[in-house]
């Protein structure tokens, strides 16, 4: 739930004056203007009092209603608010708009209009009846788009407008929203890990939980320190307090890897190549999350998502749900890279061993396929999902088929899982067929503790 902020709007503070309420004057009020200047014109030529009467007349209303409505000393307040401000492709969010008149005076008939992109829909209008002296109205509206991103709502715009319907004035508010279509996800079979089945593995490694050295002994008590640790043999031997050594496992380790080059893809919209990839890496991340992963988002350019852990790596420290809000805000607007290969995703990968890594990969040639496999030497295990985008562009992968079956056999030469993707195949589908191809070796790697590396195996399924 997001929360638009509040703006007051005083009409008495108008710099453009009187001739910005002369400009708002109706067809209707410029009607009456026109005709009453004309009967005025002609009651002067043909010497027609009563007509030059009804000619003042006709001009004046128009002329008093702007300046009446111009010199309306009242005070609105609009709130925005999203419903959810995060959404998923395709999904609706509603937003829901209130008036608050925090003046003295009621106000007259006003036109509340707020300003969307044209992916989301019709722009909004509402008309809003007389509010009284410290009232209020409520108003909402939905908004959908298949396309993800991030879009500006508002500012809203108020216009009000006198009984007779002579002039008109827009007033704009200075507060606007952002409401970010995230991709689509799908949830994914759970990952079981031999002997736990949360992400940490059976021979998982441990960290100490304690602040300061690695001590073989306990140490002596610290403040902050939890009594509860409080090793009461040893505070005896030593005659001081006395805390003993615990340990906590080490979250494993998963790098999801995004291929954005502009050249591995064929064709746009919600249903083409690139679009399938960018929602199985959100899939990706968000179920290895759940699974109690340490996850790291990185792209061909080699750039990823900050996160709080070490190495980039988010969901050691921060809440899961946090991460993926993060990660997924980045997914939102993600975009073709200009880059034309993978050396720069390699060059981070290879600095280190990086636990699991689930990849998605657009179009491999020879040389991309090579730089890929190599990626799969610092990895415990490796799971590739390879699309051929002539395929999803034009129904047809004769074309690249050769191609697309040379990189996916050097891929599962150097180790990878590799999985070719189908038009309109689900993740959770190809899931699954990766857990048949056999089981995958993971190792897990000290997030910040000192300590030996121990590695474990695993089974997807």
């Amino acid at each position: 739930m997001a929360a638009g902020g509040a703006v007051a709007m005083d009409d008495s503070d108008d710099k453009g004056g009187l001739r910005a309420a002369l400009g708002g004057l109706t067809t209707r009020g410029r009607s009456f203007l026109a005709a009453g200047v004309a009967a005025a014109v002609c009651a002067y030529v043909l010497g027609q009092g009563d007509l030059l009467r009804v000619g003042l007349l006709l001009a004046v209303l128009p002329l008093v209603c702007a300046t009446v409505l111009f010199r309306t000393r009242y005070r609105v307040a609009g709130t925005r608010r999203l419903s959810p401000s995060r959404v998923p492709a395709g999904s609706e969010a509603r937003v829901h708009l209130r008036m608050d008149n925090i003046s003295r005076l009621p106000t007259g008939l006003l036109m509340l209009q707020d300003r969307v992109p044209y992916v989301l829909g019709p722009r909004p209008r509402f008309v809003l009846d007389r509010v009284e002296a410290g009232g209020r109205r409520e108003v909402s509206y939905r908004v959908r788009s298949d396309l993800r991103g991030r879009y500006p709502l508002g500012p809203l715009q108020l216009r009000l407008s006198d009984p007779f319907g002579m002039c008109e004035l827009t007033r704009s508010f200075s507060a606007y929203d952002t409401l970010v279509v995230i991709p689509r996800t799908e949830p994914l079979p759970p990952v079981r890990l031999a002997g736990e089945a949360t992400g940490y593995g059976e021979g998982r490694q441990r960290s100490l939980a304690l602040a300061g050295e690695d001590d073989v002994i306990p140490r002596g008590y610290r403040h902050g320190d939890d009594l509860r640790r409080v090793h009461w043999r040893s505070t005896a031997r030593y005659g001081e307090l006395m805390v003993r050594r615990e340990e906590q496992p080490q979250r494993a380790r998963c790098t999801v890897l995004l291929d954005t080059r502009r050249t591995a893809y064929e064709g746009t919209g919600p249903d083409s190549a690139f679009e399938w990839a960018v929602s199985g890496a959100a899939s990706a991340l968000v179920h290895m999350l759940e699974r109690g992963f340490a996850v790291r988002l990185l792209t061909d350019e080699g750039s990823s998502v900050p996160g709080e852990g070490s190495g980039g790596f988010a969901g050691t420290t921060q809440n899961s749900a946090d991460s993926a809000g993060l990660m997924m805000d980045t997914l939102a607007v993600v975009d073709h890279s200009d880059g034309g290969g993978l050396s720069r995703a390699y060059d981070v990968l290879r600095g280190g061993n990086e636990g699991l890594l689930v990849a998605f990969f657009g179009d491999l040639d020879e040389e991309q396929a090579a730089v890929a496999a190599r990626m799969r030497q610092r990895s415990g295990g490796a799971v590739a999902f390879v699309l051929d985008s002539a395929a999803w562009a034009h129904g047809e992968s004769s074309a690249t088929e050769a191609v697309s079956e040379q990189g996916l056999r050097l891929l599962r030469e150097s180790g990878w899982t590799a999985v070719a993707v189908p038009p309109g195949t689900d993740l959770a589908r190809l899931w699954q067929q990766a857990s048949r191809l056999g089981p995958l070796t993971q190792s897990a790697t000290a997030g910040g503790a000192s300590g030996g590396t121990t590695g474990f195996s695993g089974g997807w399924s």
